[in-house]
């Protein structure tokens, strides 16, 4: 009889597989100054980036899709009688702009060139192609990685691409940070008593066709029992709360 000794190395790949690891994804919209006079605003932007520096300094590995909404809106913005296309291509390269901005500052906040660029939409000058075993590979390093480009493919939108990422990188939770509090009832913003749903089901998101990501989206991440955590960018200490595993804004899983 022999007792068979795992590696160090793979015990910890085993165990941060699916606890340690979050991907990240930021809402185009909330990088922008609350006066919407300006698709950038420093201050959010260092706050984003001290949370995501406080929560990886606890050991948690980082993946990060940012949305470009604040640069540049699709069809329905700036975009409206462009061709799709056309249209997708120029919001990809927005979501490059915010990449670049954040991994600025993470990097200027930490004093470390601890965080990679990666991007579905091919720009090797600017940001490493994205490909998933580089991707492993730098979360072994204890690097944050943004991804950017979204899926580099047009008609998918960064929700979809986020979805996509975290099932690619095995991440245990997809964490969406947008400017609402979580999943209400019914529309905060027509019903004084819109109540927070605090866990719901990806169906139950389906079904009633909520707009807080994509139907694609949520298909994804029911198919592959990839949990979803909506909250509020606008709380402090939220980012590294939920990156920890905290609870904040509504839960959707099975």
């Amino acid at each position: 009889m022999f007792t068979v000794v795992v590696p160090r190395t793979l015990q910890r790949k085993k165990f941060l597989m699916r606890k340690d690891r979050i991907l990240l994804k930021l809402s185009g919209e909330a990088l922008g100054g609350d006066d919407g006079n300006s698709p950038f605003n420093a201050e959010t932007m260092q706050k984003i980036a001290k949370e995501l520096i406080a929560a990886h300094d606890k050991g948690i590995e980082i993946g990060v899709v940012v949305g470009g909404g604040n640069v540049f809106r699709g069809q329905n913005g700036a975009g409206k009688g462009m061709n799709r296309v056309t249209a997708d291509q120029i919001g990809m390269i927005a979501t490059i702009q915010n990449g670049l901005w954040l991994r600025d500052a993470i990097e200027h906040i930490s004093g470390t060139n601890s965080t990679r660029l990666m991007s579905g939409l091919v720009c090797p000058s600017v940001a490493e192609p994205y490909n998933t075993r580089r991707a492993m590979r730098h979360f072994e390093k204890r690097r944050i990685i943004i991804f950017v480009g979204g899926t580099g493919n047009p008609f998918c939108t960064t929700d979809y691409a986020a979805a996509l990422r975290a099932n690619e990188i095995e991440a245990s939770l997809l964490a969406k940070a947008t400017n609402v509090t979580g999943i209400f009832d019914k529309d905060p913003k027509k019903y004084s008593d819109a109540e927070l749903l605090k866990s719901i089901s990806y169906q139950y998101c389906l079904d009633h066709q909520l707009g807080i990501m994509d139907t694609e989206a949520f298909a994804l991440c029911r198919d592959q029992k990839m949990p979803i955590r909506v909250f509020s960018l606008k709380e402090p200490g939220s980012i590294t709360r939920v990156l920890c595993g905290g609870d904040a804004g509504t839960l959707v899983s099975v």
